[in-house]
């Protein structure tokens, strides 16, 4: 039997290999840890669907796997994988001619944009995968059946989908009026020094695209002001030793996670998406904050759920987790996802004033600088007030 890799979610169709658990002759349990795959900004551990001894393992760190494609192959209860039969071959194969080698056959392919679907009866195929047609909006008509009397099966469907990208990654053509992206350039910085390369991780890359894209989509209006913190650090201070007893630290981000909240509350446009398709406004009513965490291998944003309905120990509670979850790559995916506003804190780097880009679909972010004492006027005289940059 083979394990391929299961659906990984809404959205989430492949991942990169990060680690890779077995070798093959191990004995594997159900449920056991096979690999670890990065899937957009999270770290998904992929388990055995089955107990056996694995037999031939189909990918290493690194590789890219696509759902349902092949991750290993393992024999149940220890017993040997039946290899396919072959054909008794005589003992003068090497004095016969060659055969014919026969032509490998096509994949699906993609009629031009200007066919129409074929009239008649719809093609054959399974029940799951007409529903997996819909949910993709791929007409099936225009798909090649390469099981018997033309059924169509779910390599079919992905030759089809590949033949579609590949047919979108070629340069559009000069009569088309389209025009082409330009071809980075490459440069050999080497012929000046000597120089290290590393390959861009996975997230690194999801992170660049997601940046261009929401910078190039949002329109990004910054206001800056400082904010006079003193008596709210004064306050952090009396209840600091009372959080550590519980195992929480208090920090002014957990006061900053209320204040917002509250803020959004009264300005719910700042708490809302713009519906590009239906050209609407939507105001949500539920309050996920979600916070930008910087990581060795780069900066990720898990979301702290309701927070208008959470204690300030709670929310203290739920910063300090999704931090350390998110340092240490075990974020889930869906812990990513459904964020109505962010906060990045830049404090603990150094800086004041900064741009943040805004993470869409979310209409604003805020950015917090580090909190440094300065002279501030307050009447007729001058004193030394904590404030913080935003």
């Amino acid at each position: 039997m083979d394990l391929k890799l299961p659906h990984l979610g809404e959205g989430a169709d492949s991942g990169t290999v990060v680690n890779l658990f077995v070798k093959e002759g191990d004995q594997l349990a159900k449920d056991q840890a096979v690999l670890e795959l990065e899937n957009e900004k999270a770290v998904a551990t992929i388990p055995a669907t089955a107990a056996g001894t694995v037999t031939k393992i189909f990918v290493k760190a690194g590789d890219k796997l696509s759902v349902g494609q092949r991750i290993l192959a393992m024999s149940e209860n220890g017993a040997p994988v039946a290899k396919p039969s072959a054909k008794a071959e005589p003992a003068s194969k090497a004095a016969e001619p060659a055969a014919t080698p026969q032509p490998a056959p096509e994949p699906a392919e993609a009629p031009a944009a200007d066919s129409e679907p074929k009239p008649g009866v719809a093609p054959a195929a399974a029940p799951s995968l007409r529903k997996l047609a819909r949910d993709l909006a791929i007409d099936l008509t225009k798909v090649r059946g390469s099981a018997r009397g033309g059924r169509i099966i779910l390599e079919d469907i992905r030759a089809y989908i590949q033949r579609l990208q590949r047919l979108a990654s070629q340069p559009p053509s000069p009569a088309s009026g389209q025009v082409a992206k330009p071809v980075p350039d490459s440069i050999d910085f080497s012929r000046w020094g000597s120089i290290l390369k590393k390959p861009l991780s996975p997230l690194r890359q999801v992170i660049a695209r997601r940046m261009h894209e929401n910078w190039n989509a949002i329109p990004h209006v910054t206001q800056f002001d400082d904010a006079d913190v003193t008596d709210l650090n004064t306050l952090r201070k009396k209840y600091a030793a009372a959080y550590e007893q519980k195992g929480v630290r208090l920090t002014l981000t957990s006061f900053v996670l209320k204040i917002v909240t509250d803020t959004l509350k009264k300005h719910p446009i700042f708490n809302s998406s713009l519906d590009e398709a239906a050209d609407e406004i939507v105001i949500k009513e539920y309050f996920h904050i979600g916070v930008a965490v910087d990581t060795e291998a780069g900066l990720i944003v898990p979301v702290i759920r309701d927070v208008d309905k959470k204690s300030l120990l709670q929310i203290s509670q739920d910063l300090e987790d999704i931090a350390k979850r998110a340092r240490d790559r075990k974020i889930a995916a869906e812990e990513l996802k459904g964020g109505t506003f962010t906060i990045s804190n830049q404090g603990g780097i150094g800086g004041g004033h900064f741009t943040p880009i805004i993470n869409k679909p979310e209409v604003a972010i805020l950015g917090l600088g580090r909190s440094v004492n300065k002279p501030v006027v307050g009447g007729d005289k001058i004193e030394s007030r904590l404030m913080i940059s935003f």
